[in-house]
């Protein structure tokens, strides 16, 4: 079973880590994201840039509305991803508590499948 786990961070929060703790925090991610790799349940895995390089879509009739970011109202981006393969939602549960960012985000487990359930 597939299932995803978003790096749900506080907005700003990167703003206010020096370039080292910055990079300290990437390269704890990559080893966890290695970790996966070698029990042989990470599928995909990807940072994302900051908010300020969105750009949010809608259409209504046809017409597309864009709004680039950042975004005022937003108050967590979603900062990156692992999407992983595992029997069960308690097994996805506690890979994601495992993840290093645990410590300074918010890591959302979502079951891939149909939107309609």
């Amino acid at each position: 079973m597939a299932y995803l786990l978003l790096v749900v961070e506080p907005v700003g929060q990167r703003a206010v880590r020096t370039q080292e703790e910055g990079r300290e925090a990437y390269d704890q991610m990559v080893r966890f994201a290695d970790s996966l790799r070698a029990r042989g349940v990470l599928r995909a895995v990807e940072s994302l840039t900051s908010q300020a390089d969105a750009a949010r879509v809608t259409t209504t009739n046809g017409d597309a509305r864009v709004i680039d970011g950042p975004f005022a109202e937003a108050k967590e981006m979603i900062g990156g991803f692992f999407l992983i393969d595992c029997e069960t939602r308690a097994e996805a549960v506690a890979i994601a508590a495992e993840c290093p960012a645990a410590a300074w985000c918010t890591i959302e487990v979502r079951k891939v499948g149909p939107c309609y359930f």
